[in-house]
């Protein structure tokens, strides 16, 4: 083999093996995020009460409890389910579940399209997946920007006072589970460009291959022929030990 072939090998075994290292980590991070997606999406805490609002209680996408006391008292009648549309108290509220639910979908999806690593070409999933956790992010950002839409919902003002409209909480605060969906739209997007670089570099190195084999002579059909055969010899060696 001659020199520029053998650190061209080389350099391509070492890629190969930290892509995988980098891939990897990718997945744990994405089903990571799908975990912190549906908790956003479930979790009744994205604004709430604080030491001087009328009344105590908490509001979500879809779900919330209010409560009839002073902000002292604990004492909280829990309201709404996103199978009841009717009990949401707002159309924005409505609208921002929906869209967090969409994420939430996008990112499963994308997590069970990794079964495919193993009957397609790697760069098209990562592709795949880049697009899905994009459009993710997309519907990350359009819920966190619509759900302060309805803030000016009369059960919020209740609790809230009377300063209470479209996009000012009054007397409450956000909680963590609207602080976690807003972080979420940058892991979406961050995961996003990370599957679009490991897709792209994959096929650079198919093409890259393509050329060495040119290079020292070898079409395309004889490259994949080459392939093909020495995946034969494979499985033909693994059938031999399971007789064995």
């Amino acid at each position: 083999m001659l020199p520029s072939q053998e650190a061209s090998k080389i350099y391509h075994d070492n890629y190969m093996r930290n892509s995988r290292a980098i891939g990897v980590l990718w997945a744990i991070f994405t089903i990571c995020f799908a975990i912190v997606n549906v908790v956003v999406f479930i979790q009744p805490y994205w604004i709430g009460d604080s030491v001087n609002t009328p009344q105590a209680g908490y509001f979500g996408l879809f779900h919330y409890c209010v409560g009839t006391g002073p902000s002292s008292s604990r004492e909280l009648t829990c309201v709404g389910s996103f199978s009841d549309f009717s009990s949401i108290p707002s159309g924005a509220f409505k609208a921002a579940s929906v869209f967090v639910l969409l994420s939430m979908v996008l990112i499963l999806s994308c997590i069970a399209c990794m079964a495919l690593f193993f009957f397609c070409n790697t760069s098209t999933v990562y592709k795949t997946c880049a697009w899905m956790q994009l459009l993710c992010g997309v519907c990350l950002v359009l819920g966190c920007m619509i759900f302060p839409d309805g803030w000016d919902a009369e059960v919020i003002r209740d609790m809230c006072g009377e300063q209470t409209g479209k996009y000012s909480l009054g007397d409450c605060s956000v909680r963590w589970a609207y602080m976690l969906a807003i972080m979420g739209i940058l892991d979406a997007l961050i995961l996003s460009f990370l599957a679009f670089v490991l897709g792209n570099r994959q096929t650079d190195f198919y093409l890259d291959d393509l050329q060495t084999d040119n290079k020292v002579g070898l079409c395309p059909e004889v490259h994949w022929f080459n392939l093909l055969k020495a995946k034969d010899i494979y499985r033909f060696t693994q059938e031999e030990k399971k007789i064995i």
